[in-house]
């Protein structure tokens, strides 16, 4: 039943989920719980989350050992949907990820003849001497770009989660990021900052770019893209907070449609400390800027 359901949620319906999940979990931790009296009452037993039960380590870490501490987070409060440690999965995506060498070259076919179908349906001719190839080459092209379909986060971070007394911000800004807007399938250019305050754990300083770089190569809307970058490192070392910041250029603005060249969208996620107390949020708006 519970499977049924999360295949009818979209993605904004569960990115929506898991940010209130968060969200009351940090709210949680910054609150010390009263002494409870013998006497007094049992709580009520917490409402189960709409996705499946997850265990720890199957997304972003191996389960925790001596240098990674244990956390006191419920299991079934992970926000990870799947058991492959894709991060938010689409219909297709675990078949590409385990297909062989033959379904492959068989799934590259059809697109290949799809662009031909395409070319011809634009009033070319796919068969003259400049686009005799064209189909064949965007087939590999579109393929490279959606690489991050193929990319399990366990692997991306790759153990890269080492225990340290840091408890000041750590940002990365100005992290090259291209993407394909899912809605006109043109490419969206831009950078993104992400910082967060570490818990005793710290993540490698590449693995940042990398998870922005798993999640962009994917068909994507900014609004999402920033989000499940926020999600992945708050999953990844369960920091006291995480904030990313976007500016992007999408050509279906610029090239198309209301041609505004230009027009720079921005889009932030703040989870945590970053958006329960405003001298963290202002400082990481302002080290973002220098």
């Amino acid at each position: 039943m519970e499977n049924s359901q999360l295949q009818t949620l979209s993605h904004g319906d569960l990115l929506s989920n898991e940010l209130r999940q968060l969200e009351i979990h940090c709210a949680n931790a910054d609150i010390s719980q009263p002494e409870q009296s013998v006497n007094d009452s049992p709580q009520q037993a917490p409402v189960r989350p709409p996705w499946p039960h997850v265990r720890e380590g199957y997304g972003f870490r191996p389960p925790s050992g001596g240098s990674t501490p244990l956390t006191n987070r419920p299991e079934s409060s992970s926000p990870l949907p799947d058991p492959n440690g894709l991060g938010w999965p689409a219909k297709s995506t675990v078949s590409r990820l385990n297909a062989t060498p033959q379904e492959r070259a068989a799934r590259e076919k059809r697109m290949t003849s799809a662009v031909r179908t395409i070319l011809d349906c634009i009033g070319e001719d796919p068969d003259r001497e400049g686009l005799l190839k064209t189909p064949e080459r965007y087939a590999q092209a579109i393929m490279w770009m959606t690489r991050g379909y193929e990319e399990r986060l366990a692997d991306v971070i790759n153990d890269a989660v080492f225990a340290e007394d840091h408890d000041e911000m750590v940002l990365v800004r100005d992290i090259d990021i291209s993407s394909l807007c899912e809605h006109h399938l043109v490419p969206f250019t831009g950078k993104v900052a992400i910082a967060y305050i570490p818990n005793q754990l710290v993540l490698g300083l590449s693995k940042l770019a990398r998870i922005a770089e798993t999640f962009s190569r994917r068909l994507q809307v900014q609004e999402r893209l920033t989000k499940q970058i926020a999600i992945a490192v708050q999953e990844a070392i369960k920091p006291r907070g995480v904030a990313v910041v976007m500016e992007a250029t999408h050509m279906c603005m610029t090239m198309r449609g209301v041609q505004k060249p230009g027009s720079i969208t921005v889009t932030s996620c703040m989870l945590g400390c970053f958006r329960t107390q405003q001298k963290t949020r202002e400082e990481f708006l302002t080290l973002m800027k220098k």
